[in-house]
């Protein structure tokens, strides 16, 4: 069990407070991933290696490590976090969600995959590295891949319902935006709101409750094998 959250902002106005939005968010899935915590915020300035995404993660409670970097006077357009409760590998800042495999791209997981190993095989065949023997990092790495090919975010996440195996709620971001997928059972809870300000991703409501407008905004439970995403104009 972990927890995930994500917020696109539409309304440039709002882009100064992108943080201190997203802080509540992540620390609202405490109970869901008490373990270690992490996140990923994109602004609109590039550092030297021409990245926009800010990426940070360590062990500890997701409240705590959101205070330790500062998450909550960060400015920015868009972010994603993750809680983690560990299953399958060692609780440690590597093994922490996000997992970044590409320039200004990371993903978040909540379950499991059952062909990771043989995915891993064949990226790293293919010149990928890793870090971990996380699972998550291969469908990091897997999309990467993808989007190297030459497919969109959208057309990627579609490949990934074909090509991974078991069970996943799947929140990626890029330069341009994020995108949202459920497996075709899609066991593990999932929410998207969306208003003409913002458009945001909880595990549960709760992540969701304290956003501006969210009374009137539209909300609803992902589809299962349903891409969804959404991008920044590039003009």
């Amino acid at each position: 069990m972990c927890g995930i959250v994500g917020l696109f902002l539409k309304n440039h106005d709002l882009e100064p407070s992108l943080g201190a939005l997203l802080s509540p968010m992540l620390a609202s899935m405490s109970e869901r991933g008490p373990d270690s915590a992490g996140f990923a915020v994109y602004g609109h300035d590039r550092a030297a290696d021409g990245s926009r995404m800010r990426l940070y993660k360590d062990v500890g409670p997701p409240a705590e490590v959101a205070r330790r970097f500062g998450l909550e006077a960060m400015a920015g357009t868009h972010g994603i976090g993750h809680t983690r409760m560990a299953t399958e590998s060692a609780v440690t800042t590597k093994g922490a969600h996000p997992f970044s495999t590409g320039p200004d791209q990371c993903l978040v997981h909540n379950g499991s995959l059952s062909n990771h190993n043989a995915w891993r095989r064949r990226l790293v065949h293919d010149g990928q590295s890793f870090e971990t023997d996380n699972d998550t990092e291969v469908a990091a790495a897997y999309l990467t891949w993808r989007m190297k090919q030459g497919a969109s975010l959208g057309a990627a996440l579609q490949a990934a319902l074909a090509d991974l195996d078991g069970f996943f709620t799947f929140v990626v971001g890029t330069d341009q935006g994020f995108g949202v997928l459920r497996d075709p059972i899609a066991c593990k809870p999932a929410v998207l709101a969306e208003t003409d300000d913002w458009v945001a991703f909880g595990s549960e409501y709760r992540a969701l409750v304290d956003l501006p407008g969210i009374e009137a905004a539209r909300v609803w439970e992902p589809e299962p094998a349903t891409v969804y995403f959404w991008e920044r104009d590039r003009a």
